[in-house]
Order: structure tokens, then sequence, then C-alpha cells
């Protein structure tokens, strides 16, 4: 399943991507009132040290895309796992640091991005949930038992 919120995500950073390098000249979205996608893509809060969100957006989810095949999963080495989790986490965090500019600096908020951000926290609740069920318990947590 994880896989498939990333090609989600990935057509959904893409066209953010594509819309920021065009102008938002064809963005479909609001552009008035508290939704307001060209408020929210266009601000100074839709680039981080001079990168454009949407490309960090577009690079989360093409670095995501491998770790959530179906191969990666069966494979056992921790680091594999750990890496999952520390990108889906930076995942999550940027998603919290957006939110909170959409709707405490820029006073709108941009659907596409919304959807982003629920691609994004379904991709984290999903590898932590996942991860959690799939990791061996240690010889120490059977005795426990």
């Amino acid at each position: 399943m994880g896989s498939i919120i990333c090609l989600a995500g990935l057509g959904v950073a893409g066209y953010l991507t594509y819309e920021h390098y065009t102008g938002s000249n064809s963005l479909v979205c609001s552009d008035k009132g508290i939704v307001n996608c060209l408020a929210v893509t266009t601000s100074t809060y839709s680039k981080i040290t001079g990168i454009p969100v949407a490309d960090l957006g577009l690079v989360f989810f093409a670095v995501m895309l491998p770790l959530q095949l179906p191969y990666t999963w069966r494979r056992s080495e921790p680091i594999i796992r750990n890496v999952r989790l520390a990108w889906a986490t930076v995942g999550l965090v940027s998603v919290l640091y957006l939110l909170y500019t959409e709707l405490f600096r820029i006073d709108a908020i941009c659907l596409w991005c919304t959807a982003v951000h629920i691609l994004t926290f379904i991709v984290f609740a999903t590898t932590v949930y996942a991860t959690l069920a799939l990791t061996p318990l240690d010889e120490d947590d059977l005795v426990h038992r």
C-alpha cells in the first residue's frame, strides 16, 4: 500500500512542481478566500533555502517509493528499517511545519498541498505501524512475556 500512496504523492507533488516552474498559470484551485492555492504556492514560504517546497515533496516521495516496495519490506536489515522510519519522520515534520505556515503565516490553505500532507501522513502512519508489526522481538522481550 505504501508504494501506491507514494505514486499518488509523486503525481500530486509532480503537478505542484510543474505549476511552480510554469508560473502557476494553470493551477486548478481557488485563488480567493481561505482556500487559496496561488497565495500558498507563491508565498515566501514556498521555498526553503531557495529550494521550492514542491521539489522537496517530489524528492520525498521519490526516495520513499523504493523504501515502500514489497521487496524492500521483505529485507531484514535494520538499516533499511531505520532509514525508512527516519525518512517518514522527515516527511511528517515537514508537513507539520508547512501546515503551520499555511494556517498561521500565510492565512490560506492549498488543497493540492493538503493532498500531499495527507499522503505524507498516511505514509508515516503505515510505515510506523508496519515496522512495529514486522520487527522481530529481541530474546529479552520473549523472556519477559
